[in-house]
């Protein structure tokens, strides 16, 4: 399969991935603005699009229809999904039914169309569709593919944690991603941390996983427990820093943190140096 690629003409739309590239070069080691927003299509989503089926069971089907189409046509281009999926409900995390037809299909194939709509695609529902292909497809050569795309990470950072958690090496992978978003996509890669309990990400997890952010709350229960919290407790005296910064970024998630059931003796060893602590 070849189909002829490029930046495009001046006054073509901007794809997606040029434009997630483009704000990241502005700041490498920093979130992007805004987290992106607003997008190239922007005016094509201004207006509310479909709404998600009442049935969650057959939520991705619609999209599955065109895939499984566009498979069964060996000449068919990626580029021809450019705007299929536009007026179908595109859900931004992981769906079954969209793994299913990636899986059905040639993997070869359904891997380059996921690459091709990453790279090339200046629509998110397309975009979203070709992450989903290669969360499930997808090989460690599509880690920087994807680490790029989900910069953009309150509409593509759900299938960005997804396929790294699945990945080999997707540790490393999340961590580099969790350093550079925001708002909701940090919470998809937190908790995508959490869930691969990794000793290798537990030091982030304590120091860096709560920034402040209100969303924290989702997560900090997760993180106190997988990042072993009770034991920088204990070791408080060497740690303060890095208690203060959990306690700092667990404002406000008092159900979250009422969620996580340490050993008792370990913190109450340790309440007295707490209070010490004049930071807030």
């Amino acid at each position: 399969m070849s189909e002829t690629t490029g930046t495009g003409l001046p006054g073509s739309p901007t794809a997606l991935f040029d434009h997630a590239r483009q704000l990241h070069q502005l700041g490498p080691e920093e979130p992007l603005p805004r987290d992106g927003y607003p997008f190239p299509d922007d005016t094509l989503h201004r207006r509310r699009g479909p709404k998600a089926p009442k049935d969650r069971h057959v939520v991705g089907k619609d999209i599955v229809l065109i895939l499984d189409a566009h498979f069964a046509r060996a000449s068919a281009l990626p580029s021809e999904l450019a705007d299929v999926f536009h007026d179908v409900y595109v859900p931004i995390h992981h769906n079954e039914h969209i793994t299913a037809a990636a899986e059905r299909a040639d993997a070869e194939r359904a891997r380059q169309t996921g690459r091709w709509r990453i790279r090339y695609g200046t629509d998110r529902c397309s975009v979203t569709v070709g992450l989903a292909l290669l969360a499930a497809v997808g090989t460690a050569d599509d880690i920087p593919l994807i680490q790029t795309i989900g910069l953009l990470s309150d509409r593509f950072g759900p299938l960005a944690a997804h396929a790294f958690e699945r990945r080999t090496g997707g540790v490393e992978a999340l961590l580099r991603l969790a350093e550079r978003v925001t708002g909701w996509g940090r919470v998809h890669v937190v908790e995508a941390l959490c869930r691969h309990d990794d000793p290798t990400a537990r030091p982030w997890l304590l120091r860096r996983a709560c920034d402040g952010d209100f969303l924290n709350g989702y997560f900090a229960g997760k993180v106190a427990t997988v990042a072993r919290l009770h034991e920088a407790l204990a070791e408080l005296d060497t740690e303060a820093a890095c208690v203060s910064r959990s306690r700092a970024g667990c404002r406000g998630t008092a159900h979250a943190w009422n969620r996580w059931s340490p050993p008792v003796n370990r913190a109450e060893a340790r309440r007295s140096a707490v209070r010490r602590d004049p930071r807030p």
